[in-house]
C-alpha cells in the first residue's frame, strides 16, 4: 500500500493515517488525507484497485426465524453486523474487504449515545480497518421493530 507517496497516489491507511499494513488487503486502499480531521470509526475513501464488487443487501437483526431480536441499538447493531459479515462470507468476502457501508438508524441521536459500544462491536466482530461509512436517519426501517440496518459493498480478488 501507499504511505505519503507511491503508484496510488498519495495518501493510504487502514481508518489512521498512513499506509496499510496488511499485503492480503492489496485489492483495497484506505484514503485519509492529513489535512482533513482523522477518521474515528471510518476511512474518508476506499479506492477498489482490481477485484470483483459484491453487493450486500440491507441487513436487520433478524434472527433465523425471521424475528428481530435485541432491545437496544447496541444489541440490534451487533445482529445486524453478524448478519451482514455472514452474507458476505457467503459470496467468499471477509471484514477487511468492504469498501463500503451504510447504517441507517431510526434515531440517530441513539445511535451516536452509543458509538463508543457500537465501535468496540466493530473491532470485535471486523477488525481495525474500516470502510467508507455513512449513517443516515430513517424514519422507519422495513421491519417495524428493527433500530438498525446496514447495507455495504465488498470487492474481493
Amino acid at each position: 500500500m501507499t504511505t505519503e507517496s507511491g503508484e496510488h497516489g498519495e495518501y493510504g491507511g487502514n481508518g489512521t493515517h498512513g499506509g496499510d499494513t496488511d499485503a492480503r488487503r492489496g485489492a483495497l486502499e484506505r484514503i485519509n488525507p492529513p489535512h482533513l480531521a482523522p477518521p474515528t470509526g471510518f476511512s474518508h475513501a476506499v479506492r477498489a484497485a482490481s477485484g470483483t464488487m459484491v453487493f450486500l443487501a440491507g441487513q436487520t437483526a433478524l434472527d433465523g426465524s425471521g424475528r428481530i431480536v435485541g432491545d437496544g441499538i447496541v444489541e440490534q447493531f451487533e445482529r445486524a453486523l453478524t448478519n451482514l459479515l455472514e452474507v458476505a462470507s457467503a459470496a467468499g468476502a471477509g471484514p477487511a474487504d468492504l469498501a463500503k457501508l451504510t447504517v441507517f438508524a431510526v434515531d440517530v441521536a441513539d445511535y451516536r449515545r452509543h458509538a463508543r459500544e457500537l465501535g468496540q462491536v466493530w473491532k470485535r466482530l471486523a477488525g481495525g480497518d474500516y470502510p467508507a461509512m455513512a449513517v443516515i436517519g430513517a424514519t422507519r426501517l422495513w421491519d417495524e421493530a428493527a433500530l438498525v440496518e446496514i447495507e455495504g459493498i465488498a470487492v474481493v480478488s
